[in-house]
């Protein structure tokens, strides 16, 4: 039986947001890009974390990261106001294939357990960036109302929480200071409502900022500096605390953050998944490690494509030599473990 593969990130939303009316349609029946239904099935994917994201208004030149080296310039913050717009209008297709049956949106580990196991897409709704979430984080309630159930402060641009590292290499993610006030209200207010917060775009100052609140650590989509020396990449104390804090860090299948020269090539990609595995295993600990493929968000190994090739994977994990139980474990069970960990009902906060 091919092990379902549960997956901490991927920016679907934002592809079907920018192809315009009919999401809903084009999700069910097939469409260019890395997920969709028909490939979802085709391949054993039960699903993962559906981020809401807000692109720039001006286009980044990534063809520089299949350079030798590069620093692409972090854009400028995004209007509140504009990235709600946005936000809106994602989480509705998010709730339109849900209403249709092409997923589950999960908001507690039960249902999620559930859906995974017979067979469905289970979906978690993911914020990446929350400049849509206003200083008194009143616009986090309406959030968490529709379903959000995991956050990240930050993307790679700054907000009004916190610094995100630049897309640069080599480099590590000590790159300025880390959560603002702001930010750490959000970060405990996300602990009082079992909300997730995810740490792969937020810098090494944000990241230990972020363990003094005592939340589990988790980057949903981040690898292992030591292999890859990119700033996005999470260094092996980073990792050694997120075991430590019993929280998650998810392999992105981005081909820049796995292969050693950081360059965004999908040749070669491959080799290098089971050696990030194998490193994060090692120092986060197998309980704490799953995958974050980045999916219609990134360029993955050649040999994978999209969630219909995911089985070019488990073949590489088999033929390293990972078990059935380890195997569980990193393909749904440890995310599974992770949301049962963190969600919570959430209590309804008064201002003071």
């Amino acid at each position: 039986m091919t092990q379902p593969i549960f997956d901490g990130h991927n920016d679907c939303l934002l592809k079907l947001h920018r192809g315009g009316p009919g999401a809903a349609a084009r999700y069910r029946g097939g469409m260019p890009g890395h997920v969709d239904l028909p490939k979802a099935k085709s391949g054993g994917f039960a699903g993962g974390f559906y981020a809401m994201f807000v692109p720039d208004e001006g286009p980044m030149d990534w063809s520089v990261m299949r350079n030798a080296q590069y620093d692409l310039p972090l854009p400028p913050r995004v209007a509140q106001e504009a990235a709600r717009a946005v936000v809106v209008e994602q989480a509705a297709i998010l709730k339109e294939l849900h209403d249709r049956g092409d997923l589950t949106i999960c908001t507690d580990a039960t249902t999620l357990r559930d859906t995974i196991d017979q067979g469905q897409q289970a979906a978690i709704m993911h914020l990446e960036g929350a400049e849509a979430i206003d200083p008194e984080l009143q616009y986090l309630d309406t959030l968490y109302d529709l379903g959000l159930r995991s956050l990240g402060p930050v993307w790679s641009r700054p907000t009004i929480f916190g610094h995100g590292v630049p897309f640069r290499y080599p480099s590590d993610g000590d790159t300025g200071p880390g959560l603002t006030d702001a930010g750490f209200r959000l970060v405990e207010r996300c602990a009082q409502m079992g909300i997730i917060v995810d740490l792969s775009h937020l810098n090494v100052a944000g990241f230990h900022d972020v363990a003094t609140t005592g939340v589990p650590l988790v980057a949903t989509h981040s690898n292992a500096h030591a292999i890859c020396p990119h700033a996005r990449n999470l260094t092996d104390d980073q990792l050694r605390m997120i075991g430590r804090t019993n929280g998650m860090v998810g392999l992105n299948f981005a081909s820049a953050f796995l292969r050693p020269d950081g360059q965004m090539l999908p040749q070669g990609a491959l080799e290098w998944m089971v050696r990030h595995l194998d490193h994060m295993i090692e120092l986060a600990g197998e309980d704490h490690v799953g995958f974050g493929s980045d999916f219609d968000g990134a360029v993955v190994p050649e040999e994978i494509g999209s969630v219909a090739g995911l089985d070019a994977l488990r073949e590489a994990m088999v033929t390293h030599g990972y078990d059935d139980a380890l195997m569980e474990k990193l393909c749904a069970g440890n995310w599974i473990a992770l949301c049962e960990r963190v969600w919570k009902p959430a209590p309804r906060i008064t201002a003071s």
